[in-house]
């Protein structure tokens, strides 16, 4: 029996989760949570097999959230089901310890097969993320410039997208100011831009908000 939490800041979510796992018989849900907050105090009292997790939850940032459960409990495995854009996020969080990414808008299908391939210690991504990643669709498209990203890159430019100032950005990720400024400079070269707009712009482009 594959024991699995589920963290997501949607009751909806939580709730359809439940019923699209409820006829799976090696499939068994032993809580759900709100917040990462949430989900580190059920941690300590349950150890399950797979964690079901969306990137955007509140209080603490999802990929930092990540890190945290890949350092204090190594032996579960982390999938990640989210909203967010699978082509930007999903190598990002992969190296940041996830064994696997599935976006929201997949078919509900693949998420009991998702589960079980990731239970049995296997990295899980679907057919189609595979050939993007695999082939470029068109050189012009900004949404190739995500490879160059590392992920701590990624998760500075989501925060500088979303309106947040240097400071904001370094309290967030336990950063301070001078490395921000930084990696802004590493982003511009990266993604071929010299200002903020043109920045923004390409974190638009990649779906970052």
């Amino acid at each position: 029996m594959i024991k699995v939490i589920v963290a997501d800041n949607h009751p909806i979510v939580r709730y359809g989760i439940h019923a699209l796992l409820r006829g799976a018989e090696d499939i068994r849900i032993i809580g759900d949570v709100p917040t990462t907050n949430a989900l580190f105090e059920m941690l300590k009292e349950h150890t399950p097999d797979v964690i079901i997790m969306e990137l955007d939850l509140p209080q603490i940032n999802g990929i930092a959230a990540l890190r945290y459960i890949k350092e204090e409990y190594p032996e579960v495995k982390v999938l990640i089901y989210s909203g967010q854009s699978e082509d930007v996020y999903a190598l990002s969080t992969i190296r940041a310890g996830a064994s696997g990414y599935l976006s929201k808008t997949s078919d509900s299908e693949n998420l009991a097969a998702a589960i079980k391939k990731v239970a049995r210690g296997s990295m899980f991504i679907t057919n189609e993320l595979a050939q993007r990643l695999a082939f470029d669709q068109g050189s012009k498209k900004p949404r190739r410039f995500f490879r160059k990203l590392s992920t701590r890159e990624v998760e500075v430019l989501k925060m500088l997208a979303s309106g947040k100032r240097n400071k904001e950005v370094a309290l967030g990720l336990n950063l301070n100011e001078k490395t921000v400024s930084t990696y802004k400079a590493r982003l511009m070269k990266k993604l071929n831009v010299d200002n903020m707009v043109d920045l923004l712009q390409q974190a638009k482009a990649l779906e970052l908000y």
